[in-house]
């Protein structure tokens, strides 16, 4: 089985095998990203299509400067903004949770997980950007560089957006606990 710089090599040659397996591989992360920043089923099958159109047409422009995870997901975050911008539904200001709660309760926490249909709800509550930090660390297990260059934003901003989803998640499921 061939890695993904392979698959990008063969790619650019005009290999349409490796494009099939380069598909198979990751358009169940690019889709289920998508998702989690738009929540629109069919602008979420349009990125993964516009991504990887991209991605056949130039694979013999990537450079290897970051992984080819990376440079999927950087793809599908540019033809995301597009539509979105498209649509008049882009935010570039993150709100802020008023309150943090500094102090979770480790064992409700750790119930309340163990309840999966209780943490999808809670992840559905999450607000775009940070459903996708979160999915982008914890699922597709990239580090905060690779989700900032994704992301087009600094670092810190990633590092932020995980905080509060985190301290969202947990108050979503301490409630949960408690009801």
């Amino acid at each position: 089985m061939m890695d993904d710089t392979d698959l990008i090599t063969a790619i650019a040659s005009g290999d349409k095998t490796a494009m099939h397996q380069l598909y198979e591989r990751h358009n169940g992360g690019v889709y289920a990203f998508a998702m989690a920043k738009c929540g629109n089923r069919e602008l979420a099958s349009d990125c993964v299509h516009d991504t990887m159109l991209d991605v056949w047409r130039t694979a013999q422009r990537f450079a290897g400067q970051s992984s080819v995870k990376t440079w999927l997901f950087s793809i599908a975050r540019n033809k995301l903004v597009d539509a979105l911008r498209k649509r008049g539904r882009l935010s570039f200001v993150d709100e802020v949770p008023e309150t943090a709660d500094t102090a979770p309760d480790p064992e409700a926490a750790a119930i309340a997980a163990s309840e999966s249909q209780r943490l999808h709800k809670c992840l559905e509550g999450l607000k775009d950007v940070h459903r996708a930090a979160i999915r982008l660390a914890f699922l597709e297990d990239l580090t905060y560089p690779e989700i900032a260059r994704i992301e087009a934003v600094p670092v810190g901003t990633i590092k932020t957006r995980i905080f509060h989803a985190k301290q969202a998640l947990m108050r979503c499921l301490q409630a949960a606990v408690r009801r």
